[in-house]
């Protein structure tokens, strides 16, 4: 399995609970594509973005350590891209 960093971008007026929660889908994404979640941490909490991304002036951006096997990587960045309430998302490999 490879190492992995996952930069998640979502909106700041989002509450709490629900920022939570799609952390937690996107813990059970990478579960479900048969990988391990390392670290999952809030990276900037409120910042203000130089262009609007869905309409939305501030992100919170989380950062979650990851292993997973190549076949899941492709799973989870589908299973990303399609929930809309995810600004952007960043997947790299880690050395």
């Amino acid at each position: 399995m490879d190492k992995y960093e996952l930069a998640v971008v979502l909106d700041a007026a989002l509450p709490q609970d629900q920022k939570e929660s799609i952390v937690k889908e996107t813990s059970d994404a990478i579960n479900k594509a048969g990988g391990k979640v390392i670290n999952s941490q809030v990276w900037i909490d409120k910042h203000k973005l130089s262009f609007r991304l869905k309409k939305c002036w501030e992100a919170t951006y989380y950062l979650v350590n990851l292993e997973s096997p190549r076949s899941g990587i492709v799973t989870l960045q589908k299973t990303l891209g399609v929930n809309e309430r995810i600004l952007r998302f960043l997947l790299t490999k880690a050395k």
